[in-house]
């Protein structure tokens, strides 16, 4: 999943002393007293509450470089060995780090949250390879439709709204080649992952022109976009949803249409050379946790949890319940695949192309 800088609500500082399970216990096996973190910004791990209720249960202080692109994560492993400790991977990434040798395997013993995993997700074949586990399932999540309540008054049911003559001019639009290729093959009735007829994909695309008011990269820009009253619908994450109406009060409802749309789950690794891998295992093991994650999602918003007690302990009308809890809307979700660089390539050029005729 892409994420950018987040303006994030501060959760009240009461939480820092809430027990921590399972952290007490970890804390010996830490030869250091700090560990590097590699995300995307704003995603969870820097929280400042959280990392200092993790120092205080465990005397480790977490520290965290940034990437920009799952592209500039995987260099910054390659070209800055024994610099970090945990590392966050979308799961279409874990396989070609395991190739690299950029990552080492997670030892489940030391995740005392590890049987609350999904077990679809735990041990996905993105994670696991000869018995071993790569990654820590973490969190999962949707990119789909938001809609602004205000604007549109009956939720929307269809992609099909975001070519709707009703919104030109008025629909939001990320600027991402994968993404932008996936949902119109999903508008077409193709497979997202292995789109065979891309000229299809290309002309749905070049439906667009007329109707999209501007292109966002960050959830930042999104919420500016939305504020300002700059679009009635646009692509986005349910995640960010859940933050632009609950941390912004952003007039906004998530929606999976009935085409589907598209999902991701995001796992935890270990840096291969990591400087302190046991207390690597101890913060990722915070992270999975309900003592995380229920005030991550409640208090800031969240994509869903990985860990089915934490889904479960969650206030009844969260997002992550109402519906990305429900199994019906979950069926309808087309997951990632792995895809070459020269696929990637190839929709970037399609992409490219399309913005083009834009202007034109």
């Amino acid at each position: 999943m892409t994420h950018s800088q987040w303006t994030r609500r501060h959760v009240l500082a009461g939480l820092a002393t809430l027990p921590a399970v399972g952290l007490l216990g970890q804390t010996s096996r830490a030869n250091a007293k700090e560990i590097k973190v590699l995300n995307w910004q704003g995603y969870g791990t820097d929280e400042k509450w959280a990392l200092e209720m993790f120092e205080k249960n465990t005397g480790i202080k977490v520290t965290h470089d940034y990437f920009n692109s799952e592209q500039e994560m995987l260099t910054k492993l390659r070209t800055s060995p024994g610099t970090y400790d945990v590392v966050l991977m979308n799961n279409t990434f874990v396989m070609d780090a395991v190739k690299e040798r950029l990552i080492d395997p997670v030892d489940s013993a030391k995740i005392t949250h590890w049987n609350d995993l999904s077990p679809a997700m735990r041990d996905s074949e993105r994670f696991v390879q000869d018995g071993k586990h790569y990654a820590v399932a973490w969190v999962w999540g949707v990119t789909s439709i938001a809609y602004s309540t205000e604007k549109i008054t009956s939720k929307p049911d269809s992609l099909e709204a975001l070519w709707d003559v009703a919104n030109k001019g008025r629909v939001g639009w990320r600027d991402d080649a994968l993404e932008s290729v996936q949902f119109a093959a999903l508008a077409t009735g193709q497979d997202m992952n292995f789109p065979k007829d891309l000229d299809a994909v290309r002309n749905k695309l070049m439906g667009l022109k007329d109707q999209i008011k501007t292109f966002w990269s960050s959830e930042d820009e999104w919420n500016k976009y939305m504020a300002a009253g700059d679009y009635a619908i646009s692509t986005y994450w349910s995640g960010s949803a859940a933050r632009s109406k609950k941390a912004f009060k952003l007039p906004v409802e998530f929606v999976v249409p009935k085409e589907g749309a598209i999902g991701w789950f995001d796992g935890l690794t270990i840096a291969a050379g990591a400087p302190n891998p046991e207390g690597a295992a101890a913060f990722i093991d915070f992270m999975v946790s309900p003592q995380f994650y229920v005030p991550w999602d409640t208090n800031v918003g969240a994509p869903a949890s990985a860990n089915a007690a934490a889904n479960a302990a969650l206030p009844a009308d969260a997002l992550n319940r109402v519906v990305l809890g429900d199994a019906e809307t979950v069926k309808r979700l087309h997951w990632m695949a792995p895809m070459s660089d020269q696929v990637r390539q190839s929709y970037q050029e399609l992409w490219d192309e399309v913005k083009t005729s834009f202007t034109k």
